[in-house]
């Protein structure tokens, strides 16, 4: 039989709280950072690992929405580009300046259709390609939005002879380039664990979160909580609870016993690349683009390989999204409508994800134009407060956790004592900036290491790779099988990061599924190198390698036995 997780026996030895979070995404991460900066005695639970539903499946993107001003979101672009360059503040190690790239083939398209779908038919009908001249406007109002002591430069526009000069691989039959900064993630889950790290060190006794723990009911006055790894079920009772739970938001209330029909989420997939080629002609920028359905996509160099995305179809949360051939077909279509001379095949897919956006219920609004703004919604269950989080996305997740908060704080009669807003997250803090200070913090961490090991867990991990190095013997050495990363390493992510299943830990703590090239041979020395922490016998490793790989073909469409993808629907 399974032990009980100390994370689960921390809620059931003192099954209460002031706030119970249900939803371990990262709005209900960093609602659950704040409470905790407020002194609130706050819990977090989550029914499978933390960040692994809608906020595991994003573009890996901070970016000021420069759509959202066709669609008259005037606020939340603000709000998003705000949030954008605090986010390269507070965590530089994980959000980083990205060029963006706009190929543009017309000169006037949608200048009038756009207009008319914002104040008339209110984002339905067929979206209409955009323009050049449509696209400088909305470029100089995001420039606008955009000033915050320059911590980004102001767009520029190419015509096609310059263009093609920068990019010599992009459809020579472009009219323009339009070209701006937004800001990569290139981590997105292990920035998650940050701000939930964060939490915890903030609130110590009074901040407690548990993964693989769902909430399935209400009764004598709590939420009732079930344990995954036992099956045992026990009450936890709190003075307002929050339902942070994306787009299972509905699928929450309803197990509460309060059904609701708030949302309307959409499905986007995403392709990984290994291909060279297509690499070097990105020229280390994103391209980002329409393509012939109005639909806005993304080519993007991302760790070695090129993360093409992503779609918007209406989808049903209840049943698991994956990436189909459709859209592996719509994918390899826009990148040869881009770069029409460089060949790219299915081969050459080391990765797939798809994820369901936390989108509010829109009939029959074009997914693509759904407001990407968040709303609050008060109610209760069997008299205790209920507050439902509806909408959201990863570049505002602090300044939508500050209002959740505030709102809760409201509730439970209390005031903010914290701001966020310029606080670092996790291993942000006192981040080298210059290459000077790089120098300084590589060499003053060595302790007879090489600078370049040093260097690579920085790069991972921010300033808190002064965890690993402290759990890391300094004559370790790099897995054979998974080279990068040693036994020490990953052992101390399983034992201080809540690792439940060998997923968790190459999925989410580490990048290893995304960068491709599991085979078995891998997945055993990964799970062998944690055994030992999560107190795995032979049976159990045998169990979780077969569980990722199973994993590995459903959800990722990906044969680890072949590295194939696994994409004929």
């Amino acid at each position: 039989m399974s032990r009980i997780r100390s994370s689960v026996q921390q809620l059931r030895d003192r099954p209460q709280a002031d706030v119970l979070v249900i939803g371990g995404g990262i709005n209900g991460i960093a609602t659950f950072r704040d409470l905790a900066l407020q002194g609130v005695d706050v819990a977090l639970v989550e029914q499978g690992d933390f960040v692994s539903g809608a906020s595991s499946a994003s573009s890996h993107m901070i970016h000021g929405g420069i759509r959202y001003l066709e669609n008259g979101e005037f606020r939340l672009v603000k709000e998003s580009v705000t949030e954008r360059n605090r986010l390269l503040r507070s965590a530089p190690h994980y959000v980083k300046p990205l060029e963006t790239t706009i190929p543009i083939f017309s000169t006037f398209s949608g200048i009038l259709s756009a207009p008319f779908r914002l104040l008339v038919t209110h984002g339905r009908g067929k979206p209409r390609e955009r323009g050049a001249a449509l696209i400088k406007m909305g470029l100089t109002m995001y420039d606008t939005f955009s000033r915050d002591g320059g911590q980004v430069p102001r767009h520029r526009f190419l015509g096609r002879k310059r263009s093609l000069a920068e990019l010599p691989h992009i459809n020579p039959e472009l009219s323009y380039t339009a070209t701006y900064y937004d800001a990569s993630m290139h981590d997105p889950e292990r920035l998650a664990l940050d701000v939930m790290h964060d939490g915890e060190v903030a609130g110590g006794g009074r901040a407690r979160a548990a993964n693989y723990l769902p909430a399935v009911g209400f009764t004598d006055g709590g939420v009732r909580l079930r344990d995954a790894a036992t099956g045992d079920e026990f009450t936890f009772t709190a003075r307002v609870v929050l339902n942070t739970s994306g787009p299972w938001t509905d699928l929450t209330n309803e197990a509460l016993g309060t059904p609701t029909e708030y949302m309307g989420g959409t499905k986007g997939s995403h392709i990984v690349l290994d291909n060279p080629e297509l690499l070097a002609a990105t020229a280390g920028r994103e391209i980002f683009f329409e393509h012939s359905d109005g639909r806005i996509v993304l080519i993007y160099p991302l760790k070695d390989r090129v993360l093409v995305g992503t779609t918007d179809i209406d989808a049903d949360p209840r049943e698991a999204p994956v990436c189909t051939s459709d859209e592996v077909d719509y994918f390899f279509d826009l990148i040869s409508h881009v770069f029409p001379k460089i060949a790219v095949d299915r081969s050459q897919i080391v990765y797939t994800f798809s994820g369901i956006r936390p989108l509010p219920r829109h009939d029959d609004t074009t997914p693509g134009f759904v407001s990407r703004d968040y709303r609050i919604v008060e109610s209760e269950v069997q008299g205790v407060p209920l507050l439902s989080l509806v909408g959201g996305k990863w570049t505002t997740f602090r300044a939508l956790a500050e209002h959740l908060t505030n709102d809760t704080l409201a509730v439970l009669g209390s005031s903010r004592t914290r701001s966020t807003e310029t606080l670092s997250i996790g291993g942000g803090a006192g981040f080298p900036r210059s290459d000077a200070e790089r120098t300084k913090w590589l060499t003053s961490h060595a302790d007879g290491r090489s600078s370049d090991r040093v260097a690579q867990l920085l790069s991972r991990y921010g300033t808190r790779a002064e965890e690993i190095l402290r759990a890391e013997p300094e004559t370790a050495t790099s897995l054979d099988a998974l080279p990068g990363y040693t036994s020490a390493e990953l052992a101390h992510l399983a034992q201080t990061e809540q690792v439940v299943h060998l997923d968790d830990l190459l999925l989410r703590r580490t990048s290893l599924a995304f960068i491709g090239g599991l085979t078995p041979e891998r997945l055993r020395a990964a799970a062998d190198a944690i055994a030992p922490a999560l107190e795995w016998d032979e049976s159990r490793v045998t169990e979780e390698v077969e569980r990722m790989s199973e994993l590995l073909r459903v959800a990722h469409r990906i044969d680890v036995t072949t590295g194939a993808a696994l994409l004929n629907d």
